[in-house]
């Protein structure tokens, strides 16, 4: 989409820019639409948007290489992709997270994704991110929490086993098995870890 297709105002357009216009160093694909243009219509800001598209990025080789090691596997790959396209969105509400701690964006995201007409099962992901532990996780849940260490090279063991036991279940193979295949798939994303803090660095805090 070319900037002057764009019907939004000119800060708005630079969000849509950085969520949407072509990236290669670092290699990064686009957001979804749909969650470029909230992020836009929010007003959200140019560093958070850059966040998103680094962990939209990693979640997209996550579930890649999810498809060709474990076809059987039930995956739905929509809701990880914009769950990690969003997954931080309540940062719109909670600025002073982007720079610092805090937990208050959490809930703040999924309401304002469900209040923005964002189905429960895409919504979801801004509140659990966090908490990979919670009754109830799925595969996608888990997916979206381990992008976003992933993206800058940050490892969890505990949340790591939990991905390696649903590729156990689906796969039949041996917990080492699953683990070595992870551990190089995250090493691999882990070496562009570097480039992708360098892009996030680069944008500013405010809009």
């Amino acid at each position: 989409m070319s900037s002057a297709a764009r019907p939004y105002k000119a800060g708005a357009v630079d969000v849509l820019a950085i969520a949407l216009d072509d990236c290669r160093e670092p290699a990064l694909r686009p957001l979804p639409a749909e969650a470029a243009e909230l992020l836009a219509a929010l007003g959200a800001p140019p560093r958070l948007v850059a966040h998103l598209r680094a962990v939209h990025e990693v979640a997209g080789q996550l579930v890649d290489w999810l498809a060709a090691r474990c076809p059987g596997l039930e995956l739905d790959r929509e809701a990880v992709l914009f769950g990690a396209a969003t997954h931080d969105i309540g940062k719109v509400r909670h600025p002073a997270e982007l720079s610092g701690p805090g937990s208050e964006h959490e809930a703040a995201g999924q309401e304002l994704l469900l209040a923005h007409g964002v189905s429960e099962r895409l919504a979801r992901f801004a509140a659990g991110h966090a908490d990979w532990e919670a009754p109830g996780t799925r595969i996608e849940d888990l997916l979206v929490s381990l992008a976003d260490k992933a993206w800058k090279n940050r490892r969890v063991p505990g949340l790591e086993d939990l991905v390696v036991a649903e590729l156990c279940a689906a796969a039949g193979r041996p917990a080492w098995e699953e683990f070595l295949a992870l551990d190089e798939i995250l090493t691999g994303i882990g070496d562009g870890a570097e480039a992708r803090l360098a892009y996030q660095a680069a944008h500013p805090l405010g809009g």
